[in-house]
């Protein structure tokens, strides 16, 4: 067991567990779009959110989902001798289509030979009984994870960067995954435009209580084009401090149940994209410092969650 898994769950660690070998997830882009962005909820889509829905935009160059899922697995069978796989249907809002379409969507990848699991990343607003038992149908031979953005628990956090749902919202969304045989993976931001790190610490409390089976925790970044990149410009938003967000981060950790997936620690934003900050590029680095706080706390995921 390395230094990593002892202080926190790692997915890799999770998934070699069940899965007895390395698993790789290949992202998929299904061309769908968002209830904030067509006029439903909003438009614009969230503040942070650029064209490509935070995703690939994959979909612009091949439409079908299919050929996309292998190509990406051509590639990790290449890069890592990866012979297991989730299909990851990543960008924008990936249950919000009629119950058909996502059966096509779905079906067209979760029998390529070497997939063993599904993950559908969406938003709590965007759920039915429809849909999930769609999903649970699916749990008889993969692993279903059913990814729901949160980003923070602050109903003032969520207005301001257009969110377009509530924290009660969130909530409902969330009551109702759990009752079906799915793993449920929370994405929380750190960062977010008018939060401290005491805002963090009441999201962190927030999923502690829920229990989530898997967490995401995200750095906010800027990507051109973005509304955020235009309260950047306009000096109405300054990024995160690298330490601050270390800090967070582990804050976090700490109160999480030892028994949640860290499923991520930062975000991956794209080098050609990126306005601010700079230093959101260097993802092992801050892995590692990550890593060195915790040490230096004597202190690892779960250290002050309480049942």
């Amino acid at each position: 067991m390395t230094g990593k898994q002892l202080l926190y769950l790692t997915f890799n660690a999770f998934l070699k567990e069940r899965f007895g070998e390395r698993v790789q997830k290949i992202t998929l882009d299904a061309g769908l779009t968002c209830p904030n962005r067509d006029g439903t909820r909003g438009r614009g889509g969230c503040t942070y959110c650029d064209a490509s829905g935070s995703g690939t935009g994959a979909a612009s160059q091949i439409p079908d989902v299919r050929s996309q899922a292998l190509s990406g697995m051509q590639a990790m069978q290449h890069r890592y001798n990866a012979q297991k796989f989730i299909a990851y249907f990543q960008s924008f809002c990936n249950t919000y289509a009629p119950a058909q379409h996502l059966n096509a969507l779905y079906d067209s990848v979760a029998d390529l030979p070497g997939v063993v699991g599904l993950s559908v990343a969406t938003r709590p607003d965007c759920l039915n009984p429809e849909i999930l038992d769609l999903l649970a149908g699916y749990s008889k031979r993969l692993m279903v994870t059913l990814e729901l953005g949160l980003q923070s628990c602050h109903d003032v956090t969520l207005a301001r960067i257009n969110r377009g749902h509530t924290f009660k919202e969130f909530l409902d969304g969330f009551a109702l995954a759990r009752r079906y045989p799915l793993r449920v993976c929370v994405h929380i931001i750190i960062g977010l435009p008018g939060e401290t790190a005491e805002h963090v610490n009441e999201t962190a409390r927030e999923l502690a209580r829920l229990k989530p089976d898997g967490v995401k925790i995200h750095c906010l970044y800027i990507h051109k084009g973005t509304a955020l990149e235009q309260e950047y410009i306009q000096g109405n938003f300054q990024p995160i401090l690298q330490e601050e967000f270390v800090a967070s981060v582990c804050d976090a950790l700490e109160m999480l149940p030892p028994s949640t997936v860290i499923e991520r620690l930062t975000g991956d934003p794209l080098k050609k994209l990126l306005v601010a900050p700079e230093w959101t590029l260097r993802k092992q680095d801050i892995l590692s410092a990550i890593e060195q706080e915790l040490l230096r706390r004597d202190s690892r995921q779960g250290q002050y969650w309480k049942e």
